[in-house]
């Protein structure tokens, strides 16, 4: 027992690691997209019909594409970016890239929930679209924001996972190469039971925080 948990202390720290460096990371880069699908959709803020189709069937296509194959794909960035195409920090690569149009579509989703009226309020005292989308979409979209980013995080945690059967690292790769390979039952099962730990602290935060900023509005 007291073997089984010294050899889940690396793997969950190397997993908690991962997750917040990627998440970080495919926020930067998949948060602008999901503000520019949402203000360029039909009948919102910015309409661009061409733009916002181009750019929601690319966020479509690496939506679907499989992690595994994403991961093995991007294996020469890793090695361009970290120096190598194995452990934690080579997954963050493309678990950013994976994450990130799930971001997108998480944060378009949250957007398109505010009112469309407090929209044309502020259009009506002469706010600019910047200023619209800074100082009324986003701070209204908030709660749903947290709700959605929480999801993101989850959703990482299960890629860094899937990132262990090819040398990723962390929980995944302690459950494959030492539980599954060497037929530790318990590895294997201390391994998930704390995956599991962690979503579920990861979502009890992520909703806590969101309901009392829903309560500070006195919506909840």
């Amino acid at each position: 027992m007291v073997e089984t948990l010294q050899m889940l202390v690396e793997p969950t720290l190397s997993t908690i690691y991962m997750v917040a460096i990627s998440t970080v990371f495919s926020l930067i880069l998949g948060f602008p997209f999901g503000v520019v699908l949402c203000v360029t959709s039909k009948g919102h803020l910015m309409p661009m019909a061409t733009l916002n189709n181009v750019l929601g069937r690319t966020v479509n296509v690496l939506r679907s594409f499989p992690f595994i194959i994403l991961m093995i794909l991007v294996f020469p960035l890793s090695r361009l970016i970290v120096g190598t195409s194995i452990g934690t920090a080579a997954a963050i690569v493309p678990l950013s890239i994976a994450a990130a149009p799930f971001v997108a579509r998480i944060i378009e989703s949250a957007l398109r929930e505010v009112d469309p009226d407090l929209i044309l309020a502020a259009k009506a005292i002469g706010s600019t679209n910047i200023q619209i989308i800074f100082k009324v979409i986003l701070p209204e979209a908030y709660p749903a924001l947290i709700n959605g980013i929480t999801l993101a995080i989850i959703n990482i945690i299960g890629y860094s996972a899937m990132a262990g059967a090819i040398g990723g690292g962390g929980l995944g790769d302690l459950a494959i190469c030492y539980g599954y390979q060497r037929f530790r039952l318990d590895i294997m099962t201390g391994a998930v039971l704390v995956i599991m730990i962690i979503v579920e602290l990861v979502q009890s935060l992520g909703s806590k925080i969101a309901n009392d900023v829903l309560k500070r509005r006195g919506l909840s």
